[in-house]
C-alpha cells in the first residue's frame, strides 16, 4: 500500500475543519466498558481478606468528646478494631487543598473539640459491614455542647474577617457612583450547595509491608492525593500506589485525601489487613464540605446611554470555625465588562460547619449570578436590552489587569445565541408573554471560565502488534479523557484511532496534577502531543538508521500515516514490522511539559503536588478565558408559582474542541447542573444543633429528567494558542456560570417579581 492510497481512505474531516482524528466527534473510548459492567470503580476491586470500617460521625454542632464508652462495641460479633481520638496512630500533619493546616506536631483523624455536627469522632473495623454498623450502634459516646453558630444568619456569626487578596480597586468607584445618572444597589444570596456525585466516597486501603500502602479511591488528583498518604504516614510518595481509573463524578468534592480517608489507612496498618470504607450517601453531606452559602451586594452606576461608570462590590461567604475556604466572589465582577471605577471586598465568615470545598465553577459561579442578575435590573432601569447593554461594556482589555484577551468571541455568542433563540421577538415588558395559565419570561446571562494551564507528563508505547499504548495518572471522572488522549496520540503518531489504548488513574504511572478548573483536558492533550511527536521521530529515526531496518537507505526521511511508516512515494510497512525486524518489542517515550530547567526530583514531584500551576501568574502575558451567552425561556404557572425551564439556548467560545460531541455533554451538564442551583437545590440547617436536615437525595433535590428541556449548545470558538499550545479553552465548567442569573431575569420577565435568593420556589413567587 502507498501513501497515496492511505490518504485517499482517510477522507474528510466530519466537521468539516479536523484533518485527523483530533477535533472529531468520536464516541467515547470508555462507553461499552461502562455500560457492560466491566469498569471497576474503587470499591469494586477485589482485595482478599478485606475487613469493613464504618465511620461515627457526632451529633453535636459544637462542644468536646467527654468520653467513649466502647465496651459493648469492643464485645460485638466480629468486631476486629474500635478507634477514636485516643488509640488511632498519630500521624504527620498535612494541609489540606485550602491551606489549613492541622494544629500541633501530630495529626489524627478523629475529633475530640467538636466544630460542626456530623465531625468525625469515631470508627468501627469488623468482619462485615452489617457488624460494623450494628458495633457502631452501640457506642456510648458523651458530649459537653457549646453554643451553635449554624450559619452566617445567626447574628452571633458577626461580619467575618476580611479577605485581603480578594480587595480590589481601581478609579474611584464612591464618587462615581454618586455622580452616576443611572444607578442600583442590589443584594443576592446563594444557599449552600452539595457535589453529591453518582459514586459516593470511599477506599479499599492495603498494606504490603509496613512502608507499602496501596490505596483505591475515586480521586481527581492521583499525585496529589499519594503525596497526602506519603506525608501522614511518613513514608516515601513512591511507596505509595493510589489506583482510580474509574471515577463515578466528583465535581471538586474528590480532589484531596480525607479524614475518613487517613481512618481506613490508619485501620488497616494497625489490623495487618485490607480495610474497606464506604461513606454513606447522608454523611457525604458532612464528611467533606460542598459550595458554601453566599452573600453579595452590588452597586453599579452607568450613564443614561448605559456606559457603566462604576461598580462596588462587597460579598461574604461561610467557612468553618476552625479552617478557611475562599468561595472567590467577585472574581467574575472584575473582568466581565468595561469599568473604569471598581472596588471589590470580600469577608469569610465562621460558622459551625465542615469545611466546604470546590465545587463546580468554584466562585466564578455565585460571583455571575450576583453580576448578572444585577446587569438585568441596570437595563431594566435603563430601559435597555439586556443584550444590547453588555454589547454597549463590552471591554476591549482585561479590565481587572490591563492585558490582551488571548481570544474573546463574546459578541459572537450574543450574536449566534440570540439568533437561535429568536431573542428579537421578545416583549420586554414583564407578565406580556404568555401561554395559556402559563407566564413566559425569556431571560439571559453570559458567564466565563479562565484557563489555567498546570504541567503534564505522558508516556507513550509503540508495541510491535500494532498497537499503541498512552499511559498517565491522568483521571477520567466522566469528561472524555480516555478518548480525547487516544485521538491526540492518533492524531499525532499517525495511526488509527482504534488501534490506540490509553491507561489512566495510577500513581505508578507518569505524573499529571488536579483535574479540576478545567484544565485537564488543554494540559494532558499538550502533554500527550508533544510525547507522541517524539515517539514519532524515534520511529523514523529507528527506520532510517536501524542497521536492521527494512526501510534504511531507501530515503532520507519517512512518513508515518495510518499506522504505516515508509517513504514519501515507496512502499510502505506496518509499524509492528518495522519494531518486529529491529529486535524490538516496543518503542516507548516519555515527555512533559514543565517548563525547560533543570530539576531534582523532589522539584518535579512538588510541581505535580502543589496548586502552584494552576496560578494565573504576572508572567502570562495575556488573559485567558472562556466565554458563553445562555437565552432562556420559562415557564410560570400563573396559579400555583410552579417554575419549568422549558428552552435553552447557549452559545459558547471555548477556543478548540477536541471532541464536540464530549464537549456538547460537558456544557449541557454544566447547564443543567445550573438549572438545578437556580431551582432546587439548597442545603438546609437546623439552627438548633447545625445538623444537615436534607441530606440525602429524596430531601436535597436535583435537576433530574423530568426538569430538563431541550437543550441547544452553539460553539462560535476559534483555536487559540496563545491560551494553550493546541488550541483549546476551559471546556467543563464554563457553562455552569451564569445559567442561574439567566433563569432568574427569565422568572422576572415572565412574573415581574425579582427572586434575589436561590432557590427560586413557589413559596418566593406567591
Amino acid at each position: 500500500m502507498t501513501f497515496a492510497e492511505i490518504t485517499t481512505k482517510r477522507g474528510d474531516a466530519s466537521d468539516g475543519m479536523a484533518t485527523g482524528p483530533l477535533g472529531r466527534a468520536h464516541v467515547r473510548a470508555d462507553g461499552p466498558a461502562k455500560i457492560t459492567g466491566r469498569a471497576t470503580y474503587a470499591l469494586e476491586h477485589a482485595v482478599a481478606d478485606a475487613l469493613h470500617c464504618v465511620i461515627v460521625q457526632s451529633t453535636i454542632g459544637a462542644g468536646r468528646v467527654v468520653s467513649i464508652d466502647k465496651s459493648d462495641a469492643e464485645a460485638s460479633p466480629g468486631v476486629h478494631l474500635v478507634l477514636d481520638a485516643g488509640n488511632s496512630l498519630p500521624l504527620v500533619p498535612k494541609a489540606d487543598f485550602f491551606g489549613n493546616l492541622p494544629p500541633g506536631d501530630t495529626f489524627v483523624p478523629f475529633a475530640t473539640e467538636i466544630r460542626h455536627n456530623g465531625e468525625l469522632v469515631a470508627a468501627v473495623v469488623a468482619d462485615t459491614v452489617e457488624q460494623a454498623r450494628a458495633a457502631a450502634d452501640r457506642l456510648h459516646i458523651t458530649y459537653e455542647e457549646a453554643p451553635v453558630v449554624a450559619t452566617f444568619a445567626d447574628p452571633r456569626a458577626g461580619d467575618g474577617n476580611p479577605v485581603e487578596a480578594m480587595s480590589k480597586t481601581w478609579g474611584e468607584a464612591e464618587q462615581a457612583l454618586a455622580e452616576a445618572p443611572v444607578s442600583i444597589e442590589v443584594r443576592y444570596e446563594t444557599p449552600r450547595e452539595y457535589n453529591v456525585p453518582i459514586e459516593p466516597h470511599g477506599l479499599i486501603a492495603h498494606w504490603e509491608a509496613d512502608d507499602r500502602l496501596t490505596i483505591h479511591e475515586p480521586s481527581q488528583w492521583i499525585d496529589g492525593m499519594a503525596n497526602q498518604f506519603a506525608t501522614w504516614f511518613g513514608i516515601p510518595f513512591e511507596n505509595v500506589r493510589v489506583v482510580s481509573p474509574y471515577i463515578g463524578g466528583g465535581f471538586g468534592s474528590k480532589g484531596q485525601a480525607l479524614p475518613h480517608s487517613a481512618v481506613a489507612a490508619t485501620a488497616a496498618r494497625m489490623l495487618g489487613r485490607p480495610v474497606k470504607l464506604a461513606v454513606t450517601r447522608p454523611q457525604t453531606f458532612t464528611a467533606h464540605g460542598g459550595r458554601p452559602a453566599t452573600w453579595q451586594t452590588l452597586k453599579i452606576g452607568a450613564s443614561e446611554d448605559g456606559r457603566i461608570v462604576a461598580i462596588d462590590h462587597r460579598g461574604a461567604n461561610e467557612t468553618a470555625a476552625a479552617a478557611n475556604f475562599v468561595e472567590t466572589l467577585g472574581v467574575v465582577t472584575s473582568m466581565m465588562y468595561a469599568v473604569p471605577n471598581f472596588r471589590s471586598r470580600q469577608t469569610i465568615v465562621p460558622v459551625n460547619t465542615v469545611v466546604p470545598g470546590a465545587f463546580r465553577a468554584p466562585g466564578k459561579n455565585p460571583s455571575a449570578f450576583a453580576l448578572e442578575s444585577a446587569m438585568d435590573e441596570l437595563a431594566i432601569a435603563l430601559g435597555m436590552d439586556p443584550v444590547e447593554l453588555r454589547r454597549r461594556n463590552e471591554p476591549d482589555v482585561d479590565p481587572e489587569n490591563g492585558k490582551p484577551w488571548s481570544s474573546r468571541r463574546l459578541l459572537a455568542c450574543y450574536d449566534a445565541g440570540a439568533a437561535a433563540f429568536g431573542w428579537s421577538k421578545r416583549n420586554p415588558e414583564p407578565r406580556s408573554m404568555r401561554n395559556g395559565r402559563q407566564l413566559v419570561g425569556w431571560g439571559m446571562a453570559v458567564g466565563t471560565h479562565p484557563v489555567y494551564s498546570s504541567p503534564g507528563e505522558a508516556m507513550v508505547r509503540v508495541l510491535a502488534n500494532g498497537r499503541v499504548e498512552v499511559l498517565s495518572s491522568a483521571i477520567d471522572m466522566g469528561t472524555g479523557t480516555y478518548t480525547i488522549l487516544a485521538q491526540t496520540a492518533a492524531d499525532a503518531l499517525g495511526v488509527p484511532v482504534e488501534r490506540v489504548e490509553v491507561k489512566l488513574g495510577d500513581s505508578r504511572l507518569p505524573r499529571a496534577p488536579v483535574a479540576g478548573g478545567s484544565q485537564l483536558a488543554n494540559l494532558m492533550v499538550g502533554a500527550v502531543h508533544k510525547t507522541a511527536l517524539a515517539a514519532r521521530e524515534d520511529l523514523i529515526a529507528l527506520g532510517l538508521s536501524d542497521p536492521n531496518s527494512p526501510l534504511q537507505n531507501q530515503a532520507n526521511t519517512l512518513i508515518i500515516e495510518d499506522g504505516m511508516i515508509g517513504p514519501p512515494r515507496g512502499p510502505a510497512i506496518p509499524l509492528g514490522d518495522l519494531l518486529t525486524a529491529t529486535g524490538r518489542d516496543a518503542l516507548e517515550v516519555t515527555r512533559d511539559t514543565l517548563p525547560e530547567k533543570e530539576r531534582t526530583a523532589e522539584e518535579r514531584l512538588s510541581m505535580f503536588t502543589s496548586l502552584a500551576g494552576m496560578e494565573r501568574g504576572p508572567g502570562i502575558p495575556k488573559s485567558r478565558h472562556s466565554f458563553c451567552a445562555h437565552f432562556v425561556e420559562v415557564l410560570v404557572d400563573e396559579d400555583f408559582g410552579t417554575v419549568r425551564v422549558s428552552r435553552v439556548v447557549s452559545a459558547v467560545d471555548a477556543g478548540r474542541l477536541y471532541n464536540p460531541k464530549l464537549a456538547d455533554s460537558q456544557f449541557k451538564g454544566g447547564i443543567i447542573m445550573g438549572i438545578g442551583m437556580a431551582l432546587l437545590e439548597e442545603g438546609i440547617t437546623d439552627p438548633r444543633n447545625g445538623r444537615i436536615l436534607n441530606a440525602n437525595l429524596a430531601d436535597y433535590l436535583i435537576a433530574t429528567n423530568a426538569d430538563i428541556p431541550a437543550i441547544e449548545t452553539i460553539s462560535v470558538g476559534e483555536p487559540d494558542y496563545d491560551a494553550t499550545p493546541l488550541g483549546g479553552k476551559a471546556v467543563g465548567e464554563v457553562a455552569i456560570v451564569g445559567m442561574a442569573a439567566a433563569i432568574a431575569n427569565a422568572v422576572h420577565h415572565a412574573a415581574g417579581k425579582r427572586i434575589r435568593d436561590l432557590p427560586i420556589t413557589m413559596e418566593k413567587l406567591l
